[in-house]
């Protein structure tokens, strides 16, 4: 029976155990993106995972809205992030890049640019910024054009990616960014070749995906999804048969794994009451399947004893719990991450959470 610190391989990346730390935001790079030695320090810290996703890095200054968010599509941002890498591998660990294009849910105050969009679309509620929440803009529609240019985009990001020593890059195609607005047909308006159909609403999805093979090849390449319900404003009428045709899709392109963020209706974010998409997807798709959210030490080892998932990605529990493998490891008691910092400057509630260990020392 598979358990959670058995190794597993993904493509072309070897793990030592199937406990993944999922993306997670936290705002500590500072307005040019570059990636600080406090940032080094957390991901250092978590670097006994299996394989960390990174928080969601920027492909350019239009998708990337949220502030103090990191990027990498500048030179400095690539130095930034070369410590970062080289403390996590010097621990043993793996560190793939994701790579974000938020869509409409950025702001002109954070960017300077119109945000954009499938369609010239509104998000629901309030966007981040430097100067607290401001209500979602308008977005514009993006051309034929503007998406050969976002394609580019990607595959620079990947290759910068590279070059800063990650292990591979996963495509944030999830959460109601923008290729889950492409995705989706409440947030996906169009009458050409990215819209309509189901086999048109892939096509953006798939050309980002050909994009990070072609600089870093199927075996180093993720994806993440999120299948279930409504998220920030984005939604689908048959969600069920998008997201099956979308697993299919990758596994027939060869990626190395699949993460699916499957909330039930007890979650912490965009809680949903809808069935798992998973299980309807492993047929068509090859590759490790990695399921996320709101698991903890049992429910984990019981999924993966089911036979859909390969390894369960962690990510508020990461937060509060550094060590977070030994907790789960020897079963000790998990720490409550303080929401009111999950967002701040500084080492408060990012580096500063201690371990089971130093706890007990105490």
């Amino acid at each position: 029976m598979t358990k959670l610190f058995d190794p597993v391989t993904f493509g072309d990346i070897q793990l030592a155990n199937r406990i993944v730390m999922a993306p997670l935001t936290r705002g500590r790079s500072g307005p040019r993106g570059i990636p600080t030695a406090t940032v080094k320090e957390y991901y250092r810290q978590r670097a006994a995972a299996g394989l960390i996703i990174s928080e969601g890095t920027g492909i350019s200054r239009e998708g990337l809205g949220w502030p103090n968010a990191p990027g990498l599509w500048t030179e400095e941002q690539v130095e930034g992030w070369k410590p970062v890498t080289e403390a996590v591998h010097e621990a043993g660990g793996k560190i793939i890049a994701q790579l974000w294009h938020m869509g409409r849910l950025v702001h002109s105050s954070v960017t300077g640019l119109q945000p954009v969009s499938a369609s010239a679309t509104t998000a629901p509620h309030k966007a981040h910024t430097y100067d607290g929440k401001k209500p979602y803009e308008e977005a514009r529609a993006l051309t034929a054009d503007d998406i050969a240019r976002i394609m580019g985009d990607y595959a620079t990001a990947t290759r910068n990616a590279l070059r800063a020593g990650f292990d591979g890059v996963q495509l944030h195609g999830a959460n109601g960014y923008l290729v889950d607005q492409f995705l989706r047909d409440g947030t996906n308006l169009r009458d050409d070749d990215y819209g309509g159909s189901i086999e048109n609403r892939l096509r953006f999805l798939r050309e980002a995906t050909e994009a990070l093979i072609s600089e870093a090849g199927a075996g180093r390449t993720l994806v993440r999804l999120s299948p279930l319900g409504l998220v920030q404003g984005c939604d689908d009428s048959e969600p069920h048969q998008l997201f099956v045709a979308a697993g299919k899709m990758l596994g027939e392109l060869g990626i190395a794994a699949l993460e699916l963020r499957e909330p039930g209706p007890q979650s912490t974010f965009a809680a949903s009451d809808a069935d798992p998409v998973s299980p309807d997807i492993r047929p068509f798709f090859k590759g490790g399947i990695i399921l996320n959210s709101d698991y903890d030490g049992p429910s984990a080892e019981a999924r993966l004893a089911e036979g859909v998932a390969d390894a369960i990605s962690f990510g508020r529990p990461f937060i509060a719990n550094p060590d977070l493998v030994d907790r789960l490891r020897y079963g000790l008691p998990l720490a409550t991450p303080d929401v009111a910092t999950f967002y701040t400057a500084g080492p408060e509630g990012y580096t500063d959470y201690p371990k089971a260990r130093e706890q007990a020392a105490a």
